[in-house]
């Protein structure tokens, strides 16, 4: 079998040549390597000349059908993560083939974004897979301490409870407990050798992050006066530790090297794991049910007869509505999620800003042609120069606050997206002339699930997310975005990212 790379392969497997085609063409604006098969024997033969990390089954398809072609990929190789796609969505059907090993569940049919997130998902999950791998083999160390006589001081270091470790002004370890041993899951059955002096603090932590922190506390580059500055370092994939560090200084005020202390943090990290979890499984718990609902209001509201009264129709049209506000919520929770774990730079690439917007604004145009609006791209700066981003999170922020222009401007306002260079920043502007926003909730809108209701905003859906993820997104870029806007005279949104 071929060998694996950085790159996520992704194979899908459906005898409906649209949904296969459809498929690839989200998959591959995302990066990802895309394979297609028609049925189980075509793909089974891709499997033989190339290795796939994902792949995305149709469950009823002739011959092979989706759940014997999972078993039949389980064999060859058990890393491989699948997906289960199909029109028959059943709580019961879902739930059986999460038993026989399937890791998500998709029912037809499904929007762009639900097939994003889903695979970013099983994107992060092999991330941790093979980060935990990785981090598991690196674990066992020979290691040799210092040499020398134990004083009082010696004694009372390690006798210390609390992990600790001194460095001197090259970097390299004079003393340490076994507490900071234990802590780093290293060795500690021979402690009469281990602690002997002379080795780089790299020899014990391979933390390049750490150690350079360490090694600028030792020769006192940090200043010592200041909040003794503080680094999260993991550990393994279940342990993580908080160290603080402290310059050593003599009688002179001269930095002879630097004290770092350890506190496990685990059980925050794991707590703070288990709301993702939490938030994984409450998404995934809702989405095929909500999806299903969703679906059919559509088709009753399809099928609904000229008899039907308009406060039936109308209170099919509100049901639908808001089963696609919970559906838009679980999304928005999902990608708050992934910003908070620092997932939201996968696919860094340089970025033709331009372009992006033009796409974003032809795109969302029809939806300001369905209210009599007008929709403009401005570029003022003959040519922007490229950005190193991720275009995804560029498409979530720009695509968030032209929404939002829409959603909040009335019949026939006009709303104009201006780019242009600003010294060292790209910025980018959204203006409308609608509803606007009273200077004292600036800063509250920022906040999650927050949301402005006047007589003007009260029949808008939305979840109050869609603003805060613009934010974590801007501010993952180094970035900053700013608000101009007051009741009645429209709003502008202004982003600098910087180039």
């Amino acid at each position: 079998m071929a060998e694996k790379t950085d790159s996520l392969k992704i194979l899908v497997v459906d005898d409906e040549r649209d949904i296969r085609e459809g498929i690839e063409r989200i998959l591959k604006r995302m990066g990802y390597t895309v394979f297609k098969a028609g049925q189980g024997e075509e793909a089974l033969e891709i499997l033989e000349k190339v290795t796939v990390d994902l792949a995305i089954l149709d469950l009823k398809m002739p011959g092979m059908d989706g759940m014997e072609l999972h078993d039949r990929i389980r064999a060859i190789d058990e890393k491989i993560i699948v997906i289960i796609i199909t029109g028959y969505a059943t709580i019961e059907t879902a739930i059986e083939a999460m038993k026989q090993g399937v890791y998500d569940f998709i029912p037809k049919p499904f929007e762009p974004e639900h097939l994003r997130i889903v695979v970013r998902r099983a994107h992060e999950k092999l991330r941790l897979m093979l980060e935990a791998e990785a981090l598991q083999a690196e674990r066992a160390r020979t290691l040799i301490d210092l040499d020398m006589e134990k004083s009082r001081i010696r004694t009372i270091v390690e006798s210390l409870p609390t992990a600790v470790v001194v460095t001197n002004t090259s970097g390299e370890v004079v003393l340490m407990n076994p507490a900071f041993l234990t802590s780093l899951d290293l060795d500690v059955s021979d402690l009469d050798n281990l602690c002997r002096a002379g080795k780089k603090l790299e020899s014990y932590v391979e933390d390049e992050g750490f150690c350079e922190m360490v090694l600028k506390l030792s020769r006192g580059e940090i200043d010592a006066g200041g909040e003794p500055p503080t680094y999260e370092l993991v550990v393994s994939d279940s342990k993580y530790l908080m160290a603080r560090g402290q310059p050593v200084l003599n009688e002179n005020n001269e930095c002879m090297g630097a004290v770092v202390t350890f506190a496990n943090i685990t059980s925050l990290k794991m707590l703070d794991q288990l709301k993702s979890e939490f938030v994984a499984k409450v998404s995934h718990e809702l989405r095929s049910p909500l999806s299903t609902i969703h679906e059919q209001l559509a088709l009753v509201l399809k099928e609904t007869s000229v008899n039907e009264t308009d406060v039936d129709q109308h209170l099919i049209e509100r049901a639908k509505e808001k089963t696609h506000g919970l559906i838009s919520l679980i999304g928005d929770l999902l990608d708050l999620s992934r910003i908070e774990a620092g997932g939201v730079s996968h696919n860094i690439q340089s970025i033709q800003l331009t372009d992006l917007l033009k796409s974003i604004v032809d795109f969302l145009g029809i939806r300001a042609q369905s209210k009599d609006q007008s929709l403009s791209l401005e570029v003022t700066s003959e040519v922007l120069p490229l950005l190193t981003a991720d275009p995804m999170a560029l498409e979530s922020i720009f695509g968030n606050l032209i929404a939002n222009a829409i959603n909040y401007s009335p019949q026939g306002a006009s709303i104009v997206v201006k780019a242009e260079l600003a010294g060292k920043y790209i910025q980018v502007q959204v203006m409308d002339n609608g509803f606007g926003i009273a200077p004292k909730y600036h800063e509250q809108i920022f906040e999650r699930f927050y949301r402005v209701k006047d007589d003007n905003t009260r029949y808008i859906t939305g979840t109050g997310l869609g603003l805060p993820i613009v934010k974590g997104l801007v501010d993952s870029m180094n970035g900053e975005i700013k608000l101009d806007s007051d009741v009645g005279k429209g709003a502008a949104f202004t982003v600098l990212l910087p180039v």
